[in-house]
């Protein structure tokens, strides 16, 4: 897995913050206001937190932002091209079991300009099989999203044990995500390589897809903080 894209981070680099699992325009607003860098909207439908039960394509393109993250689960070739343009999405996540002929031919049919995270979800693998996930990814990917493993893909506000990113070499710059909360994000410093962002959701609800923004706002200040 070569890159020459990737920035090199600093141990004492801030992570961004990415929010995932947006439904409601005045809480976009909300997140766009304080600069939260990345706003995550699930393309998946059997998520509680899809986001076209909720907005159409065009009010996420006239969400003025250049973090705006689409999230898909297995999902066709041509519905996340389509989803994409119509959107006015800056990032594409794939967030299933995608090989890597089809990102390599999602990389040829997507706009050039929109970035591409892939998930790893980690589970009761070994250091040397997460190793081995990592180096099979193609080298057209942007960045990783490490999450937590589950039937669900992601949202399970249940965290995996950060301290099998120190024993991995990670190429590229990486999300981390699986239930950051304000009670856990003081660990982070437990990671050698930091994350390039946070990505929260379900610990950051009321209920799926409705956001505490207070909370949203602590962890935002929290990371602002200097290390």
């Amino acid at each position: 897995m070569k890159h020459n894209n990737s920035q090199p981070l600093t141990v004492n680099s801030q992570p961004k913050l990415k929010v995932c699992g947006m439904t409601q325009l005045s809480q976009i607003q909300q997140l766009i206001e304080f600069n939260v860098d990345f706003i995550g909207f699930i393309f998946y439908e059997k998520s509680p937190r899809f986001v076209l039960n909720h907005l159409s394509l065009q009010q996420i393109a006239n969400i003025n932002h250049p973090g705006k993250v689409g999230v898909f689960v297995n999902e066709d070739i041509a519905e996340i091209v389509k989803i994409s343009e119509q959107a006015q999405l800056n990032f594409v996540q794939l967030h299933g079991d995608e090989t890597i002929d089809f990102i390599s031919e999602l990389r040829e049919k997507l706009n050039q300009k929109i970035e591409i995270i892939k998930v790893i979800r980690v589970g009761q693998q070994t250091s040397d099989e997460l190793e081995i996930t990592i180096n099979r990814q193609p080298s057209t990917i942007n960045y990783l999203l490490f999450d937590t493993d589950s039937k669900a893909f992601g949202g399970t506000g249940k965290t995996f044990d950060w301290m099998i990113l120190n024993e991995v070499e990670i190429p590229i710059p990486y999300f981390l995500s699986g239930g950051i909360s304000l009670e856990n994000i003081h660990q982070l410093s437990t990671i050698n390589s930091n994350p390039f962002a946070l990505d929260i959701n379900s610990k950051f609800e009321i209920e799926p897809g409705n956001k505490d923004v207070e909370k949203i706002k602590k962890i935002k200040n929290e990371l602002s903080k200097p290390r």
